[in-house]
Order: C-alpha cells, then sequence, then structure tokens
C-alpha cells in the first residue's frame, strides 16, 4: 500500500542522509518502477553493443554526462576497428553480464571499466560507488538498505527502514556471491572471497574472505608497480 501521508521532500532527504525514511511513498514507489522498467527493458534486449548498453546504463542511472560520439574512422576499417574503436570511447561505462536488478539507479556510480557479472542485485537506497577497472562477480549483492530488527517498527510496508553508502574503491575484484552490507567501504585493490560477506570496511590492498568477511592477508606489490597506470583499455572485455 502507498503511503500519502508522508512529507516527501523530508523523508527523501532522510533516506539520502541514512536515517529511518519510508519507502512506500507515492514518489519512492515510482522512481522504483521507472528504474525497473529500464532495467527489464536492458536485460529482455538480446545482444546489444557497446554504445547501447552504455545509452541503458545513462538511462539508469539518470547520468546527464552526454555519451561520447562514435569516431571518425576511415572508409577501409573493419567491424573489429569500430568495435574497438567504441570499446575505448565508451570505458567509462560498465560492461554488465545480464540480468541485473537496481532500486533507483540514480545512487549508482561506476568508474572506468568496470565489468558487472550476472545476477548482480544493487539496493542503492543509499550511494553505491564503484571504482575503476573493478570487477563484479556472478550473483553479488550490493545492499545499501536494510531494516530495523525491531518487528514493531519494521511493520511490513508501512514502518521505514533506512541505509548507510557502499563504497568499493578502484582494482577491486568482489568474486562471486559477495553480499556487501550498508555503510561499507571497500579500499582500492581489495579481492573478497566468493560467497564473503562483508559487514565492516577493509582497508586497500588486502584479501578478506568468509561470513563474516575477515582481513587474510596484505596484497604485496612491487614498488615498481602502479594500479592503473598501464591498464589496457579494453581489460573489462576480457574478464
Amino acid at each position: 500500500m502507498v503511503l500519502t501521508h508522508i512529507n516527501e521532500e523530508a523523508n527523501l532527504a532522510r533516506m539520502e542522509r541514512g536515517e529511518l525514511y519510508y519507502a512506500f511513498t507515492p514518489n519512492l514507489v515510482a522512481a522504483r518502477k521507472r528504474c525497473s522498467r529500464v532495467v527489464s527493458r536492458m536485460n529482455n534486449a538480446g545482444e546489444l553493443t557497446r554504445r547501447e548498453m552504455a545509452e541503458f546504463w545513462k538511462e539508469i542511472t539518470t547520468d546527464p554526462t552526454p555519451i561520447p560520439l562514435p569516431a571518425s574512422l576511415p572508409s577501409t576499417a573493419t567491424p573489429q576497428d569500430h568495435e574497438e574503436s567504441e570499446d575505448t570511447i565508451l570505458q567509462s561505462y560498465p560492461w554488465i553480464e545480464r540480468p541485473i536488478a537496481i532500486d533507483y539507479g540514480y545512487n549508482v556510480s561506476v568508474g572506468k571499466d568496470v565489468f558487472i557479472n550476472f545476477n548482480c542485485v544493487i539496493l542503492d537506497t543509499c550511494k553505491v560507488t564503484i571504482g575503476s577497472r573493478t570487477l563484479i562477480g556472478p550473483n553479488v549483492s550490493l545492499f545499501s538498505g536494510t531494516h530495523p530488527v525491531d518487528p514493531d517498527l519494521r511493520n511490513g510496508t508501512h514502518g521505514p527502514e533506512y541505509g548507510g553508502p557502499i563504497t568499493i574503491g578502484d582494482d577491486c575484484w568482489i568474486a562471486g556471491n559477495v553480499v556487501v552490507l550498508p555503510g561499507v567501504t571497500i579500499g582500492d585493490g581489495v579481492t573478497v572471497g566468493a560467497g564473503s560477506v562483508v559487514t565492516k570496511d577493509i582497508p586497500a590492498f588486502h584479501v578478506a574472505a568468509g561470513n563474516p568477511a575477515r582481513v587474510l592477508r596484505k596484497v604485496e606489490r612491487p614498488a615498481s608497480e602502479g594500479v592503473g597506470k598501464t591498464k589496457d583499455a579494453n581489460s573489462a572485455s576480457k574478464a
């Protein structure tokens, strides 16, 4: 049932701050329906070009940034030349293996060369940020929303919920079936093992795994190695 007696502006402000708010107000229900329609179209669109995928992502996230125009290639250019050119031009947009599920879309932000594998679920009650060159494995769930544990307060669809932002740094690998809970920050260069439940922050350049996820070891890197310095622009497509 839609709650019509809630002040929508104040309710949205509470949601964005991670405070108790009501999800079943007319505006928020409409926002989720909008995102659901676009995501459904993308999930069922059949084979997509790189540009078509970027256009869907722009619509899902309501990103106002114009999509770069295609490069002007010589008439002798092959289909592969055009494809590689588009990969380079559109590297700011994620590679997505469908299906994917997203609540609002406008609270999701990703960096360059991000790869998102099958069956990813993003509940973007609060901001969900994914850094450049990060790989998201199959069946990963990013939950920035949660519910009160008091059942009287929770009160089904009539009660409030709340959330916390999720931030995943650059050059991370979030392996299959990982769950990330509200308020978590995962630093740059982190690997999270398959099936982990991340309940707390993970420092940069560490490996973590388990339920709940615990840091297992630090990632030792040669002094000459710089993450992001020599990345292949098409690396996400090869993941």
